[in-house]
């Protein structure tokens, strides 16, 4: 058994669907984020993370790992290291998604979104289709460079527009001077909200 293995092994969850708790896990690993399918622990004293997924999900590990295979060598996506039949390890991208720049007020620059179009355009010429491209799942690195992790639905024959209405948002309203740069994370959500239930208007 390898020690990402025993690792993911150790950790115990409790429930169903998507809000399952753990109360045990190893202590090399720092609970950093929890999604709609897995928990992502860091993976002390390394620089990768493992990603767990949650009982009712474990079915997305081995689609998630293909895909990542897939996007292998391209640098703007994380390096698969090893997968298994309910965990991912994964780089340790260090930084801050879209969704906390505009929670702290990081400047979110024209440069950045042209390497995410720069990167979805990588994937589609592997036969990809990114999908579910939102502001948590988009890093700006201490560089200044892009990250986009969560790829499991990069394979879904739907098309998505998320990223499309992300950047005419930030066109139209984030670049002029009036508009703040920081916003409560209150306004966020239900900004987040409204628009998965479609009530935004059109802009």
């Amino acid at each position: 058994m390898s020690a990402y293995r025993e690792l993911a092994d150790s950790v115990r969850m409790t429930g169903k669907g998507s809000c399952p708790w753990f109360g045990e896990k190893d202590d090399k690993l720092e609970l950093i984020g929890k999604g709609r399918s897995a928990y992502v622990f860091k993976i002390l004293s390394t620089e990768k993370v493992l990603k767990v997924f949650f009982p009712d999900f474990t079915h997305i590990a081995k689609e998630e790992a293909a895909i990542y295979h897939d996007l292998e060598g391209l640098e703007f996506f994380p390096t698969l290291y090893e997968a298994g039949s309910n965990y991912l390890v994964l780089d340790y991208i260090e930084g801050y998604t879209l969704f906390e720049c505009l929670q702290q007020g990081i400047p979110v620059s024209e440069q950045n979104m042209n390497e995410v179009d720069q990167a979805l355009d990588l994937a589609r010429k592997k036969g990809l289709n990114p999908s579910d491209i939102h502001l948590r799942n988009i890093i700006i690195t201490p560089h200044g460079g892009i990250k986009i992790i969560d790829v499991a639905r990069y394979r879904q024959t739907k098309q998505c527009t998320q990223w499309d209405d992300l950047k005419r948002a930030f066109y139209r309203f984030y670049r002029k001077p009036y508009f703040p740069k920081r916003l409560p994370i209150f306004i966020l959500n239900t900004i987040a909200a409204l628009y998965k239930r479609k009530w935004l208007p059109e802009f």
